[in-house]
């Protein structure tokens, strides 16, 4: 008897106590419960996020404090200071839509500050897009000046308000430059990444450009210093100069990508940089003779996206602005700021 009771109370401790000792003790949540935990932790996410208000953070290189701008505002101020008051209105257009979607784009995946400025997505200097003020382009100009375009770029901006650059879904990244020198660079070939909006395209009517060609002139000794600074093991002398210079590599576009310097490959960007080239997109001449190095140079800037020159001189051809960004940015579309 004594057995069948013992046999009795395992019987209940392992059917009724033991499942309600597990139910009290266990952190067990049902498919419905984390369902619904999701969806909480989904809305705090969702609220956290803060909605495009219509004003974008901006931090002034110059007075190192951030304000707060309307994008409109800021692009204004940004196509004063990125493009000439006296280019035609279809490409002061141009370059607004790029700017505004250049903006939003940093916004967007700098959300709580730019690394090189924590404070802000963007910032005033040319590291981001260079921005003036009213005051500061009367200063930089003249208030004559400002009288006389400020309207123009206001027209500009305001009659493609809203207006961004769309690759697919996403917003672009549309860079731009001064003077390509008739051919833009594919970013693959400049910035070392891959855009299939960034393609090398032609890119006429550059031709009054004051910078589509320019010459760098060096004494020799001048020219060996510079690069013997950059690169300390070089064996090079006026007499072998020609033959330890040679060009590697160009682009589609006809920039240069690699150089070899005495034996050590270099890129076109390094030569550029070494001896404050306008492009990369250039020859090097020298005369011994009268012991000079000349560098000759086509288009300014690193020819990536949209040609500002460029822009100015399909716009006097009669093109208007949305035919002007999808010409310089491949299979992009031109619609209004949809907010995310």
């Amino acid at each position: 008897m004594k057995k069948i009771w013992i046999y009795v109370g395992v019987i209940l401790i392992i059917t009724i106590i033991l499942p309600t000792i597990l139910v009290k003790t266990s952190k067990f949540i049902s498919l419905e419960n984390k369902i619904k935990i999701k969806d909480i932790k989904k809305e705090e996410k969702e609220v956290k996020k803060e909605e495009f208000d219509g004003y974008i953070k901006v931090y002034d290189t110059r007075t190192q404090e951030v304000v707060k701008l309307s994008l409109e505002d800021y692009v204004k101020g940004v196509v004063a200071a990125e493009m000439p008051g006296e280019f035609h209105i279809e490409a002061l257009k141009a370059q607004a839509v790029a700017s505004r979607t250049y903006a939003l784009h940093k916004m967007n995946k700098f959300n709580e500050g730019h690394p090189d400025h924590p404070q802000a997505p963007l910032c005033t200097g040319v590291h981001c897009q260079a921005f003036l003020s009213i005051k500061e382009l009367e200063e930089a100009h003249s208030k004559k000046w400002v009288n006389k375009y400020w309207p123009k770029i206001e027209e500009a901006v305001e009659d493609t308000a809203g207006e961004v650059i769309y690759y697919g879904k996403e917003i672009a990244e549309p860079l731009y430059h001064s003077t390509s020198g008739g051919m833009t660079e594919d970013v693959r070939d400049v910035f070392s990444n891959d855009s299939p909006y960034l393609k090398s395209v032609s890119s006429p009517y550059e031709e009054g450009a004051p910078k589509f060609k320019d010459i760098s002139t060096f004494k020799v000794d001048e020219f060996l210093s510079k690069l013997k600074k950059k690169y300390p093991g070089v064996n090079i002398t006026k007499e072998n100069l020609p033959e330890k210079v040679k060009l590697v590599e160009r682009s589609e576009s006809g920039r240069i990508k690699k150089v070899m310097i005495d034996g050590q490959v270099v890129s076109g960007s390094e030569i550029r940089e070494i001896f404050n080239l306008n492009s990369t997109n250039f020859k090097i001449i020298y005369n011994p003779k009268t012991e000079m190095v000349d560098i000759e140079t086509i288009g300014y800037g690193h020819g990536v996206g949209m040609s500002q020159w460029g822009a100015n001189g399909m716009g006097k051809k009669g093109k208007k602005y949305k035919d002007i960004l999808k010409h310089y940015y491949t299979g992009v579309e031109i619609k209004k700021y949809k907010k995310e």
